[in-house]
């Protein structure tokens, strides 16, 4: 049974803010502090629009740096991993999208060949991890949301800058989740381009969480200390009661009675993670999993399904891709340039050597799947090119980001060699 919440006492004098504060008198909103230009901040704090009241119980510095500890520990992975996607795909010979980024361009980084599954293995955890996080991104946002409605909004010109910070953090994470999101599931609304927005993005909400990081850790760290997690966990709803007001503004003032433990919200959210995860992951791992993957356009979804010779997901059939079958007849070419060039139809492709290898496809947006590939290896490929195997080459499949010209009734493949060094 809830009981009542004692009033607090009154104030007493405080010599330190400098100040005369007379006992069992209180203060006047004038009276608060502000900095410069205080007449400013005072004009804003006297028009007060109507603002929700969050009397939920449960919020409090304790709850706040659980979940949000919680976060440190799995946003650096989706971090790191989103940063070593793009470098996987050579930012330094010009297969990274976006391209050109300026000063946000990394170090050159050569991804290795072994072991396969590796960057299979990032973008799973990329991927997967981001979006099991995102009920705890949820519950951190409700934990804290008393603060983004605080009145005044700010009190000085530090202050105002802890609000942009504060901004550009919620702001950030929300849009990269939403585009994630949507990039995933080939919803392209928002009308630009996914990989250059998607990577901006990712830049402003690092140095956001940084910033935060740096200022609210030592905060956190005693918020999860002032209560024991596993005295929360063995609270009844009946002894469940507000946190101590720490002058956070989390606490609420006029408290509603609790319809939840903490360690139901706690449940909730973990919950929430299991099951993405678990509807997440068969995407990932495929085979006699994929198909648990119930939310996702690759986990249901096979080429057998579209009469396709091959049973992996593919981003579209071939009548959505929209090539003509004459394009992959009898008049299709690939056209080898390196030192000297070679012409090859279908027919001399497939009388050359043919080698098969069991390897992973693993796309950026965390699908993978492993499949037998037949076919001429590339160094084979660049040796008709004119390139010396005691050479390091890299070949693209068109210079420059320039897709190969067609000419009507003739459909071609131009690979390019160039060195590397």
């Amino acid at each position: 049974m809830d009981r009542p919440i004692d009033p607090a006492p009154p104030p007493s004098p405080s010599p330190a803010n400098g100040r005369a504060a007379v006992q069992g008198v209180k203060q006047s909103p004038d009276a608060e502090e502000f900095g410069f230009p205080a007449p400013l901040w005072r004009a804003i704090a006297a028009r007060r629009p109507p603002l929700p009241r969050w009397r939920s119980p449960l919020r409090g510095p304790w709850l706040t740096s659980v979940l949000g500890l919680a976060l440190l520990a799995g946003l650096p992975i989706v971090i790191v991993t989103g940063l070593l996607s793009y470098m996987a795909y050579g930012p330094q010979l010009g297969g990274s999208i976006p391209g050109d980024v300026g000063w946000l361009r990394l170090p050159p980084f050569e991804w290795p060949t072994r072991p396969s599954w590796l960057f299979r293995l990032n973008q799973g955890l990329h991927v997967g991890l981001g979006l099991v996080l995102i009920p705890l991104v949820l519950a951190k946002l409700w934990s804290v949301i008393p603060q983004l409605f605080a009145w005044p909004p700010v009190r000085s010109i530090s202050h105002a800058l802890e609000r942009v910070t504060l901004l550009l953090l919620v702001g950030s994470i929300l849009f990269e989740i939403v585009t994630g999101v949507l990039n995933i599931q080939y919803d392209y609304a928002f009308g630009f381009s996914f990989y250059a927005a998607h990577y901006v993005g990712a830049w402003v909400f690092i140095g956001a969480f940084i910033a935060h990081v740096v200022v609210m850790l030592p905060r956190a760290l005693r918020g999860a200390r002032s209560r024991s997690l596993r005295a929360e966990l063995r609270t009844p709803l009946a002894q469940t009661e507000p946190e101590e007001d720490d002058g956070s503004g989390l606490v609420a003032q006029d408290p509603a009675p609790p319809t939840m433990t903490r360690r139901g919200a706690l449940a909730v959210v973990g919950g929430g993670m299991v099951l993405v995860g678990g509807l997440t992951l068969g995407q990932t791992l495929g085979d006699g999993v994929r198909g648990t993957a119930f939310l996702l356009p690759r986990g249901r979804t096979t080429a057998e399904a579209d009469g396709g010779p091959n049973d992996f997901p593919v981003n579209k059939t071939f009548a959505a891709s929209r090539i003509a079958p004459a394009d992959v007849g009898e008049s299709w070419r690939l056209e080898l340039v390196g030192d000297g060039s070679q012409t090859l139809d279908l027919a001399a492709l497939a009388a050359l050597g043919q080698h098969t290898a069991r390897l992973p496809l693993a796309c950026v947006e965390g699908w993978s799947t492993v499949q037998d590939w037949t076919g001429v290896p590339l160094r084979e490929l660049a040796a008709l090119a004119g390139v010396p195997s005691r050479r390091r080459r890299w070949c693209a499949r068109w210079k420059k980001g320039r897709r190969p010209r067609s000419t009507p009734g003739r459909s071609s493949t131009r690979t390019r060699c160039w060195p590397c060094r």
